[in-house]
């Protein structure tokens, strides 16, 4: 018989769960829900086994110290974002696919009665350019009867002229009451009084295009007459701050993904999908008999679908591709953005429409509610208490965690593996370690400020726009949001040094403990070192990520043949050519397939091939905007290419540049 030292029986479970997610792809389906049943099922009892051993086995005693408050705060936060893992792993172990339903029932409405469409177009500041895209979609729909109608909290004289190019209309009101959801109401009730009142309402951002088929596919959803919002994802044609900064927007999808592209599709299966505010299409009727947006909450977009589900209609989510917008650029709008929804969570819960409160809400709304009541709550104060925690034992001889090596392989190790393999498995591999962590605490010290903020004092707050557009030319180090990333990364050096120079006058006695912190500690390093590193904003040019290597036909002057070459990258203002060589200044027609001949003049060149400022007429304009933004697929990257995030990672470290 072979007995096993407890350090090799904890790598034999590791194996196992190793092993066993080798075996995931090929033995089970992601799209099946009893296997997705079976995953998540092992994926919870895995963490109640992680908690009852921390509950039982690493805790200091219960007594007047501080090594007990220390211990049991910790193991107070881990066991809420454990909390939280486990809601989301009920909620992942469904998942509902609406596309052949939108398929069965296309058209559904009578040949004689197609039901009007307003389009409803929120700007407060967005600039000509941003309009220009998404006037340019609204105006490409597929369905007969749209009226586009843009919603200018700027009050904006210029923008009357500029929305009857697209035979918009513009709409202004006198005060901005109630951000965006009183602008959206002021619409709503003069449509209500108007003469021939919409049958739908779309809902879109103004830096939002929707494709050619959002209104038809949408729709196709309508057919039920309980459904009261059906919800599309949100794409983005520009990768977010923390896919720029550290040069991953070719291999590492947005932060959205996620959530859009899997967490929505399995709350639809639970029947918990809920608005989000643009790509969103809304039964008029319904509206109004709720009486428009609530504006309880400034996140209004999650507070109707509760307000449409207590007044008998649902929301449905339709996971297609089918609008694509502006990701916030700058550190500062990312965070500004996610902060907003966490505290109108916040405000949400402490509402009329509360988990808590008397309402129509179904026992499932409510666990809805909680559940992000607890994402926001849990998740970040989780990441700043992992980070801080280990200090208290380099500068203070304070046991946070007493265990030994094998036990953490043996309980921590199989379940941090199998929940990474179980979320990569449905997800397509966009749960990455480092850089997930990174996208959460860049917000964390913010958001874990605005949820319990929210909590104790849900009202007062101001509605905070998320900037989009302006100067990105140049490199900006956000000190502000580096420093206490930075500052915690020099305590923790100095608390390391402190301990490895202590270790042979036995520092303390943590027995195995100290080899588990110093494993911690050299992990929360690299997590702040790349944190550190997002906060430095490389310049940016306007790209669209759906960018892919097409033939076209060039001339080099009027009489010149014409020649064959590829085009790397397109906007309305620029084309970049491989193939071609030109020196700068030479004129250069492009012939490009649904736009024509577009006039150019070559701005810098290589051997490799030249890029041109090009001077398209109107019309050739607003054709490229349409190929660019409201044909195609989804733009980007949505699944991880994980080959080519370590490559493309050392390019940004070393030269710089994304």
């Amino acid at each position: 018989m072979i007995y096993l030292t407890a350090f090799e029986s904890s790598l034999v479970h590791l194996a196992l769960v190793v092993g066993l997610a080798i075996l995931l792809p090929a033995l089970l389906s992601r799209n099946n829900n009893t296997h997705r049943t079976i995953i998540f099922a092992v994926a919870g009892i895995l963490a109640l086994r992680y908690v009852w051993w921390r509950a039982t086995e690493t805790l200091a005693p219960f007594e007047f110290s501080i090594d007990c408050l220390a211990s049991w705060s910790f193991f107070a936060i881990e066991a809420g974002a454990v909390l939280s893992s486990l809601s989301a792993f009920t909620i992942l172990s469904r998942v509902r696919h609406r596309h052949v339903e939108a398929d069965t029932h296309a058209g559904w409405w009578p040949a004689d009665r197609v039901p009007k469409v307003s389009i409803l177009i929120a700007t407060y500041n967005e600039d000509r350019e941003v309009l220009a895209r998404t006037l340019t979609g609204a105006a490409s729909l597929d369905h007969p009867n749209c009226e586009v109608l843009v919603l200018d909290d700027g009050r904006r004289a210029w923008l009357t002229e500029f929305c009857a190019r697209y035979g918009a209309r513009h709409i202004t009101r006198p005060d901005n009451a109630h951000a965006k959801a009183g602008n959206i109401n002021h619409t709503l009730a003069m449509l209500a009084a108007s003469d021939d009142p919409p049958d739908f309402v779309a809902v879109l951002d103004a830096d939002f295009v929707p494709h050619h088929d959002f209104v038809s596919r949408a729709l196709a959803l309508f057919h039920e007459e309980d459904v009261g919002l059906v919800q599309t994802p949100q794409h983005f044609f520009n990768p977010d701050p923390i896919q720029h900064n550290l040069g991953l927007s070719r291999s590492y999808p947005d932060e959205q993904r996620f959530f859009f592209d899997h967490l929505q599709p399995s709350r639809d299966a639970w029947g918990t999908a809920f608005c989000c505010g643009t790509s969103s299409v809304m039964r008029f009727s319904a509206l109004k008999r709720i009486g428009f947006f609530p504006t309880d909450s400034i996140t209004e977009d999650f507070l109707v679908t509760l307000a449409l589900q207590n007044a008998g209609f649902r929301t449905v989510y339709l996971d297609e591709p089918l609008t694509e917008g502006l990701a916030p650029e700058g550190l500062k709008e990312y965070i500004t953005q996610r902060a907003r929804w966490c505290l109108g969570l916040m405000q949400i819960a402490r509402g009329p429409l509360g988990p808590m409160k008397r309402n129509g809400l179904r026992l499932r709304d409510r666990w809805s509610v909680v559940d992000s009541v607890l994402y926001w709550t849990t998740t970040f104060t989780f990441r700043i208490a992992a980070l801080t925690y280990p200090l208290l034992y380099w500068f203070f001889n304070v046991t946070v965690v007493d265990a030994t090596v094998p036990d953490v392989i043996s309980y921590f190790g199989t379940y941090f593996l199998f929940v990474l393999a179980s979320l990569n498995f449905v997800s397509g591999g966009l749960v990455v370690p480092l850089v997930n962590d990174v996208s959460q605490l860049l917000g964390a010290i913010p958001i874990s400020r605005a949820a319990y903020t929210g909590l104790l004092k849900p009202h007062g707050h101001a509605f905070k726009v998320t900037a989009k557009g302006g100067d990105r030319s140049r490199t900006i180090v956000q000190w502000g949001l580096m420093r206490p990333f930075a500052i915690m990364f020099v305590l923790t050096w100095v608390g390391l040094f402190i301990g490895i120079v202590s270790w042979r006058y036995s520092f303390g006695d943590a027995g195995d403990g100290k080899v588990v912190i110093l494993f911690w500690t050299m992990y929360n390093l690299i997590v702040l070192g790349l944190t550190m590193l997002a906060c430095v904003e490389l310049p940016r040019k306007e790209r669209h990520l759906a960018d892919a290597p097409e033939r076209v036909t060039v001339a080099l002057g009027a009489d010149a043949p014409p020649q064959r070459a590829w085009i790397r990258g397109l906007t309305t203002e620029a084309v970049r050519l491989r193939g071609v060589t030109a020196p700068v200044g030479t004129n250069i027609i492009v012939t490009i397939a649904g736009v024509g001949d577009v006039p150019g003049v070559v701005v810098a060149a290589d051997s490799g091939g030249a890029a041109l400022h090009i001077s398209p007429d109107e019309a050739q304009r607003e054709a490229v905007l349409k190929r660019l933004h409201s044909e195609g697929s989804a733009p980007g990257v949505i699944e991880t290419r994980v080959s080519g995030i370590v490559p493309d990672f050392l390019i940004r470290l070393v030269s710089g540049r994304p």
